[in-house]
Parts: C-alpha cells; sequence; structure tokens
C-alpha cells in the first residue's frame, strides 16, 4: 500500500511538472531576432493594417489622439470584461522600457515582459503569423508614437479564468502552426496575410467553441458578438455578394453598395484601412471572394 501510494505521488509529481513545462510561456529573444532592423515608415504600414489603435486609444478618440495609445476600452466576453490596457510609449504606465524582443514576444507570442500569458483577447494567435521584418517595422514606429500616463485599469475576470496559467494550455490547442486558406497568386498571399495575419479579421467574423478558440471549419462566417449584442456577420461570398470592387471601394470610405455606411467596431476598422495604399484593399477584397461559402448560423450551438 505504501509504496502504491508513493508511485501514484510520484506519477502525479510528474504530471504536474509535465502540465507545468507545456504550458510555460515562450517568450522570444534576442538572438531570435538577430540581423532585424525596424523602418519607421514602413511600420506605418504594418500599424494601420493590424488596427492598433481601434482597442487601445482611448474611448472615441479621433484624428491625431487616435496615436495616444492610452487604453481603457472595456471588452465584454463570456469569460469577462477584458480592459485594454496603456500601450504607449510612456515607460512607467506603458511600454516605453520595453526592448524589441519583449515587444515581439508580446505580439506573437502573447507573454509579457514578467513572463506571464497575455490573455488572448489581445490577438497574438493572428499575429503570430506575421513576417519578423513587420514586427521590426512596426516597433520601429511605435517608438515615434506619443506617451501618455494613463493609469491601467485591470480586468474584471473572475475563476477560473483568472488563472492566467491556463492560458497556456489554451495557447497548445489553438496558436496557429499557418494559414487557414490556401494562397497561389501574388495577390491572394498578400490578401491572405493582411485578412489572416495582420488585419486579423477572423477574431470577429469567425465563431468560436465554448472555449474561445476560432472554429476553422466555419472561417469567417459571422459569430455572435462577445458583448452579447446581435451579431458580427460572415464575409464569405454565402453573405457578402458585393463584387471585389465594390468590397474595395467599401474598405476606403466605409460605404456600402446599398447606401448604408459601417458602424461599431468596423467603422473604426475602416479609419485604419483607409491609410493603406489601393492594391492591399483590393487584395483584402481578392481573399474574400475565395472563401469558402459558408452561411451564418441563426444561433450558436451551446
Amino acid at each position: 500500500m505504501r509504496r502504491a501510494l508513493i508511485g501514484v505521488l510520484i506519477l502525479g509529481g510528474l504530471g504536474l511538472a509535465a502540465g507545468l513545462w507545456l504550458t510555460r510561456a515562450q517568450a522570444l529573444t534576442e538572438g531570435d531576432l538577430a540581423g532585424l532592423t525596424g523602418d519607421a515608415a514602413q511600420g506605418e504600414t504594418v500599424f494601420y493594417a493590424g488596427g492598433c489603435a481601434s482597442c487601445d486609444a482611448a474611448k472615441d478618440a479621433e484624428g491625431d489622439a487616435r496615436l495616444i495609445l492610452s487604453g481603457g476600452i472595456g471588452f465584454a466576453s463570456e469569460f469577462g470584461t477584458f480592459r485594454a490596457p496603456n500601450i504607449s510609449m510612456d515607460p512607467d504606465q506603458g511600454i516605453g522600457a520595453w526592448t524589441f524582443a519583449q515587444f515581439a514576444s508580446a505580439v506573437q507570442r502573447g507573454v509579457s515582459p514578467e513572463g506571464t500569458h497575455y490573455y488572448p483577447v489581445f490577438p497574438y494567435s493572428a499575429y503570430a503569423l506575421a513576417e519578423p521584418q513587420d514586427i521590426a517595422d512596426l516597433w520601429a514606429f511605435w517608438q515615434t508614437l506619443p506617451a501618455s500616463d494613463t493609469e491601467n485599469l485591470p480586468h474584471e475576470v473572475g475563476f477560473p479564468f483568472s488563472i492566467r496559467r491556463g492560458v497556456g494550455l489554451w495557447k497548445l490547442l489553438y496558436m496557429p502552426d499557418g494559414f487557414t486558406m490556401p494562397a497561389d497568386t501574388e495577390p491572394l498571399i498578400r490578401g491572405r496575410y493582411l485578412v489572416e495575419a495582420l488585419g486579423h479579421c477572423a477574431e470577429c467574423h469567425t465563431p468560436r467553441d465554448a472555449l474561445g478558440g476560432l472554429d476553422r471549419s466555419r472561417w469567417m462566417a459571422g459569430a455572435p458578438n462577445p458583448s452579447g449584442l446581435g451579431r458580427i456577420p460572415g464575409i464569405t461570398p454565402a453573405t457578402l455578394d458585393w463584387s471585389e470592387t465594390e468590397i474595395t471601394q467599401f474598405l476606403a470610405d466605409g460605404f456600402t453598395p446599398e447606401f448604408d455606411v459601417a458602424a461599431g467596431q468596423m467603422a473604426l476598422a475602416i479609419l485604419n484601412l483607409a491609410q493603406l495604399p489601393d492594391s492591399d484593399r483590393a487584395a483584402i477584397a481578392a481573399y474574400l471572394k475565395t472563401l469558402p461559402a459558408a452561411e451564418e448560423q441563426s444561433a450558436e450551438p451551446g
């Protein structure tokens, strides 16, 4: 009996050790990023393609104020309400004291400078697909942005989701190992990159499972609004029947072919996409027209 108990304790200890190792935060190092030199002008394009200001500028910020990434906006979900952090260049409240490796680790690995997991409300699972050079360029541009000493607000997340180590398990299940859709021409490859990586469009337009992971079998088919108010529309050809030209124009000015106008988070996304070259918006449109025609579901299984 004693031997059996000892054996159980040993196996339990080994299992715990294995679990802790598998769910550990894995940051990038300076060596992983060796040889990269950022270009701030190129980084500005990455900034707008990534939609950074849409989540991390202050609520209702307009014009140049959208470049003050003081955070504070709340994002409601079934797991709790997450607060956008101050990611301005302030060295105390923001990220002004970070190194490039720490910035890249946060953006592409979801790992903080302290070695803890960020919640995946920060779309690092999409940014993980970005080219390292783009992240270097983004960091170069970021350092030109203004600082704000606005204090960070805590997330409103209860047990068990308050246990950050659990995010390590989420990453094992849901971090992508490649792009979801195939692409075989330069415009489609660029469009896929903008949609799936930098633009992280699937974060809103693709339904999720019970653990908050993307249901890639219904890619871009539309999803419930995490706030509980309404639905986010599907953007596959099954529901978005606009021409490539019409999609491209909508991404530039927010006006639909039916003479309606983008609102809510999509209006903020348009502010970013309007800063991109026409060729990028056309590439996004080309990508969307190649998606499998997944129909929207009237209600998500629960």
